[in-house]
């Protein structure tokens, strides 16, 4: 069991300063991530995953908008030379150098499948932050903590989703085509 600090050691708000490159360093990560499910949406196009993909890309959109809007919200600006870097990188992966011909077989479609989980994963631990700040009576408007939970438990939906098609299509990935 945590020890909770005592409510006059709690600081109320956090720093300014750090809190906002650490969310525009997610804010970057998140922009990276909706490319990397834009790509999986269009590598398992035709498959019986793809509905999974589609969906899974519009809520990684969501969930980058909401961070957007809570950078916004809390009175910080997204660092410029950061989203001209994303917008420049999002140019350069549309190449996707993980899965390049795009297929739901072989190695390249296994690691693009590793990556977006690391994409989750990072998000989750941001939500996961979020949430312990929150806790700790760091007020982060407009986000109380239902909805930060709401968000938490979404990223770790989507983590179990990516593993699960993970999980169904790797033995066929990588089976011996010659046996």
């Amino acid at each position: 069991m945590s020890q909770q600090p005592a409510t006059g050691d709690t600081p109320r708000t956090p720093d300014p300063g750090l809190l906002s490159r650490y969310l525009d360093d997610h804010l970057l990560a998140a922009t990276g991530g909706v490319r990397l499910f834009q790509a999986a949406q269009r590598s398992w196009r035709g498959t019986e995953h793809e509905k999974v993909f589609a969906r899974l890309f519009d809520e990684i959109s969501k969930d980058r908008e909401d961070l957007l809007r809570l950078i916004r919200s809390l009175g910080f600006t997204p660092n410029k030379a950061k989203m001209a870097f994303a917008q420049v990188s999002a140019q350069l992966g549309k190449v996707n150098p993980i899965n390049p011909l795009r297929s739901d077989k072989g190695e390249g479609a296994q690691l693009e499948l590793e990556s977006l989980q690391s994409a989750i994963r990072g998000k989750e631990c941001l939500w996961d932050t979020l949430l312990t700040l929150n806790r700790a009576g760091i007020a982060l408007p407009p986000l109380t903590t239902s909805q930060l939970e709401s968000l938490l438990e979404r990223a770790q939906e989507q983590q179990r989703e990516v593993a699960a098609v993970m999980r169904a299509t790797a033995v066929d990935r990588f089976k011996n085509r010659d046996s």
